[in-house]
């Protein structure tokens, strides 16, 4: 490929006449694609920390019965008290097309109940005790650090396994051994621990992790609560919105238990699908937010390179015009005008461009890898974020070299060559 040389070398004698006008335009554009890419960075850093804080199942909806009935219906009086029981987990399978996955759960020391006395040789402590099943770590928002999960085995044998938080094997088990394979004993019956979990919720990791997990079935005949189901986890089929299955389970729910329609108050539920896409739409706005001030700060350095190009038009109009005198054609004077401007553009911003990179990667080194929860985690700029960056920058160099180029072409090299 060609290189004129002598074009680049005047290029670089006419922007080294002018070092510190071109350094100060340069830097707008730097700064520009330095702010769009630490914005973004740091953006991504804190929608992955918020992310990690929710379980890797987002459409996960819970539901609980939670106060007494305030309406009549069919005859039956206000004031009942509706309890969940184990079968209506089978007829909602069977009934509500809406739901892929329907799980009971119940607890003994949450909600103000008493937490489990629980013993390990001289050491014990109080906590509390949850219902768990096969895929309960993705929807807890928990690790399994040591051993394994439930799996349908152990749920269907109701076996007498648990999987522990890691400060309860800390003070169970201090610091030296590990829990599991051993036997904790919890109100005076013995459970195998399986697992050790750790919790990825952004502050209240240390409550989760002073929690023990038992197969739902084995914690409800072992704690005496045969009779009833604490609360149901529901997922939706795929490509079923979760709002959806919802209304769908409380809907068949109102009408087995003979539940006014308009009685609102009777069944509660948290549809952790509605918090996830409000987290994401406000990630979203942050990053168009970072897009505004960026590309604004961009055509703010763009329009400075446009000034100082216009400048240097002004100033080499007696050039121009002897250029186009010996022969020189419009287009080689556009040309030549925005070769200037797209080389001081191209340069400054992926200067900005990598030092932003690099600004973000050192961030990410010193955080390390991901351990704790955390509201800043992996800071990144992805390469499509670079790419588009790019042609941003491209742009900018384009129409802040036009009207200046389009100056330089129209100049009269006869009334050029008059100007002193």
């Amino acid at each position: 490929m060609f290189i004129d040389v002598e074009k680049w070398q005047e290029i670089f004698n006419t922007l080294g006449r002018h070092k510190l006008r071109t350094t100060l335009t340069a830097f707008g554009v730097f700064w520009g694609i330095f702010m769009l890419t630490a914005l973004l960075g740091a953006g991504k850093g804190f929608e992955n920390g918020v992310s990690d804080g929710f379980p890797r199942v987002q459409n996960t909806v819970f539901i609980w019965s939670q106060g007494v009935t305030q309406l009549p219906y069919q005859g039956m009086p206000t004031g009942r008290q509706i309890k969940l029981q184990a079968e209506d987990i089978a007829e909602i399978s069977r009934n509500v097309a809406s739901v892929g996955m329907i799980k009971g759960q119940n607890a003994v020391g949450l909600w103000g109940g008493a937490p489990a006395y629980t013993v390990y040789k001289s050491k014990n402590g109080a906590f509390a005790v949850q219902g768990g099943f096969p895929g309960i770590d993705g929807i807890m928002t928990m690790q399994i650090d040591e051993g394994r999960s439930f799996d349908a085995l152990d749920e269907q044998q109701r076996r007498k396994v648990a999987i522990i938080g890691a400060r309860v094997e800390s003070q169970l088990f201090g610091k030296d051994q590990r829990a599991l394979g051993h036997d904790v004993t919890i109100n005076g019956m013995s459970f195998q621990v399986i697992g050790v979990f750790h919790s990825l919720q952004n502050g209240n990791q240390q409550q989760e992790e002073e929690k023990i997990y038992l197969p739902n079935d084995t914690l409800r005949y072992a704690f005496n609560q045969v009779g009833w189901v604490g609360n149901f986890v529901v997922l939706p089929k795929p490509g079923v919105q979760a709002s959806v299955a919802e209304a769908d389970v409380k809907r068949y729910l109102a009408k087995k238990y003979r539940v006014n329609p308009d009685d609102k108050g009777v069944f509660g539920s948290f549809n952790l699908q509605n918090e996830f896409d409000k987290v994401q739409g406000l990630f979203t706005g942050i990053k168009m937010f970072s897009w505004v001030v960026a590309i604004g700060t961009i055509f703010a350095g763009a329009i400075g390179v446009g000034n100082i190009m216009l400048i240097v038009v002004k100033e080499r109009t007696r050039e121009i015009g002897l250029r186009k005198a010996l022969g020189a054609t419009p287009a080689s004077i556009v040309l030549m005008i925005m070769q200037e401007s797209l080389f001081i553009t191209a340069i400054a911003g992926y200067a900005g461009l990598v030092v932003g990179t690099l600004v973000i990667q050192a961030i990410a080194t010193m955080l390390g890898p991901q351990g704790k929860p955390g509201f800043f985690s992996r800071p990144a700029v992805d390469f499509e974020t670079a790419v588009t960056a790019l042609v941003v920058l491209i742009t900018a160099g384009v129409l802040a070299s036009l009207m200046p180029a389009r100056r330089a072409a129209a100049v009269n090299p006869i009334v050029a060559l008059q100007e002193e």
